[in-house]
């Protein structure tokens, strides 16, 4: 039996890749760093320290990644402040979840990110736990950031659902136990063995109804 939903933030409920990548690529050429195709997809689902360092290691950006993470993060806040871009149906499958079950948010953004997310879509109430994989040892696709949720939520991780998007995300929360819901990234989609993991696939939050997650976890 489900006690909780956890939803992953980027890829999810905002279609914040773009702006990330953006974001990241235009800072790494202005310190005179280097960018490769396969960063993005490299990147998806590290923690602040994990990508940060990326940059400085493999991208050569150089400043300590400290820095990185903290200019990127400004270039993040005033994209979203400009225009949040929240997925379409974001704000509605979250109140309907909301209305059954306590909400958790396993997200790999940073905790500044994550706060101004959720205050500028006015969802921010509806989230008893948030956790930033830059708050726990290791970023998806280990499971850490997931269990950290099940425990701030007071739930066995078997009894909490995930919604993910991304192929280090649906990893994360299989290895956590959960019961996974994948709403697959169109820009980067996740390879079957992956999609495999999930209890449920669906085309779109419109679709994400508490009875599919019932389903699912059965």
């Amino acid at each position: 039996m489900i006690e909780a939903v956890i939803f992953d933030l980027d890829g999810v409920l905002i279609d914040s890749e773009g702006v990330w990548n953006a974001a990241r690529r235009a800072f790494a050429l202005e310190r005179g760093g280097r960018w490769s195709e396969e960063a993005p997809r490299a990147m998806m689902g590290m923690s602040s320290t994990e990508w940060s360092r990326y940059m400085h290691d493999t991208l050569a950006v150089d400043l300590p990644p400290e820095d990185i993470s903290r200019e990127v993060v400004v270039r993040l806040e005033e994209a979203y402040r400009s225009r949040l871009p929240l997925l379409p149906g974001a704000r509605e499958a979250v109140e309907r979840l909301a209305g059954r079950w306590p909400l958790g948010l396993a997200s790999s953004a940073n905790r500044p990110l994550i706060h101004l997310v959720l205050d500028l879509s006015e969802l921010r109430l509806r989230f008893v736990a948030t956790v930033s994989s830059g708050e726990v040892a290791r970023g998806k696709p280990a499971p850490d950031v997931y269990l950290e949720a099940a425990r701030r939520l007071d739930a066995p991780p078997r009894a909490c659902a995930a919604i993910e998007d991304s192929t280090n995300g649906l990893r994360a929360a299989a290895a956590a136990q959960m019961t996974v819901i994948a709403v697959p990234n169109q820009q980067f989609p996740p390879p079957e063995d992956a999609l495999s993991l999930a209890g449920a696939v669906i085309g779109s939050l419109a679709e994400l109804e508490p009875e599919l997650i019932a389903e699912a976890a059965r």
